[in-house]
């Protein structure tokens, strides 16, 4: 006979001690599992922001390296070992002054603007104002280059050139080339080109033209100094002059590095958006100790002061021009930023701001938690090498 269990017994459940218990453990599971999501959410955000801020600092470096090394050449044969012949070349025909800063002023491959208040040993404070780059000329401040940044001006002849076939000279002059290869004079997005360089082993000219397939048309300037291949040397190349600045983009509103070509006229072109993210830009100019350079003077090829663009010079004039002819390296820093907000901490002590080419970036007073590091590159000039 079988013992049967109380009804009572039988339907007993967990009592209200034991369902607050496991309620609190649960509670406690839930609130360690939510803590781990959070910190591995907030390590995930910090890991994109800092490789997109690295990956946007290395974009802004190579454009910037490969322009700065492009500056002063003029063929086989750069602008400083041109001048230092003293036959008058690179010969500029755009009707520009020489160093008034003047898009089209290829007498001047290299020039800057230093944005007031950042050289080395100075602080910006993020969010803060920041003062624009001094004496920029008209053509620059159109561009609407944003405060606290240097501007950089590069000016020299593609490094694809076209053998010259043909030259009809006299009081205007018409260059004629393989109409193939003369599409390396429309390469990089410049589909019409109106600014050319010819140039061989001796001499050097800049010019504005007007361009159709195989051929390029000049006004009023007489080439008849050069001999056509196969007999010669004489290459012609599209001639840029480019400035690097730190802008607003206009779809996003966001800094970003910034680069405008001239427009063949008094003025740069639209500017193109490079990379995002480029919030600051400085630049430093290493000087030839020879202070004036000349046929009797030459260039020592030794790199003696590093200094802002107003250390080169503040003239807009010839005895400017030959200040910015002595620059034979460029260094460059960069502040780049995360697109997003990452929640990072701003840095609490002073010696842990970020830093480009010794001027310190301080934290906001609200930090936007966006990640930012800096980037620095010494760029030699490749075409103003001593010897070259």
């Amino acid at each position: 006979m079988s013992r049967s269990i109380p009804f009572r017994r039988a339907i007993a459940g967990m009592s209200l001690i034991e369902m607050m218990v496991a309620m609190v453990i649960g509670l406690v599971l839930m609130l360690g599992v939510i803590q781990v999501f959070v910190a591995s959410r907030t390590a995930s955000m910090l890991a994109e922001g800092n490789a997109r801020a690295q990956e946007n600092g290395r974009f802004a470096l190579e454009f910037l390296q490969r322009d700065i090394r492009m500056a002063g050449h003029f063929g086989c044969v750069n602008d400083q070992a041109h001048f230092i012949k003293g036959e008058g070349d690179p010969r500029v025909s755009t009707g520009a002054a020489t160093g008034s800063g003047h898009p089209l002023d290829f007498s001047v491959s290299v020039q800057g603007y230093e944005a007031t208040s950042t050289g080395p040993g100075t602080s910006l404070t993020l969010g803060g104002t920041w003062s624009g780059a001094e004496k920029l000329p008209a053509s620059i401040t159109k561009l609407n280059p944003r405060a606290g940044s240097d501007v950089l001006v590069l000016r020299y002849l593609a490094p694809e050139g076209v053998p010259v076939t043909t030259l009809a000279t006299g009081s205007d002059s018409t260059v004629g080339f393989d109409s193939t290869l003369g599409n390396r004079l429309t390469e990089n997005g410049v589909a019409t080109p109106l600014l050319f360089g010819v140039a061989d082993c001796s001499h050097a000219d800049v010019f504005k033209g007007t361009y159709v397939a195989g051929s390029v048309k000049v006004t009023g300037l007489d080439l008849g100094r050069y001999v056509t291949q196969p007999s010669g040397q004489t290459m012609i190349y599209r001639a840029e002059s480019v400035v690097y600045f730190v802008g607003t983009s206009a779809t996003t509103g966001e800094p970003a590095l910034m680069r405008a070509r001239a427009d063949g006229g008094n003025d740069y072109a639209a500017p193109e958006e490079l990379v995002e993210g480029i919030e600051n830009l400085q630049v430093l100019y290493g000087l030839d100790q020879t202070t004036n350079i000349s046929s009797v003077t030459p260039p020592l090829g030794h790199i003696s002061t590093q200094v802002t663009a107003t250390g080169v010079t503040s003239d807009a004039d010839a005895t400017g021009a030959a200040q910015w002819r002595r620059v034979g390296l460029v260094q460059v820093g960069i502040l780049a930023r995360s697109p997003l907000s990452t929640t990072a901490p701003a840095p609490s002590a002073a010696l842990n701001y970020p830093s480009a080419l010794g001027v310190s970036f301080a934290p906001a007073t609200t930090p936007d938690g966006r990640y930012r590091t800096t980037y620095e590159s010494t760029i030699a000039l490749r075409n103003r090498l001593f010897g070259n």
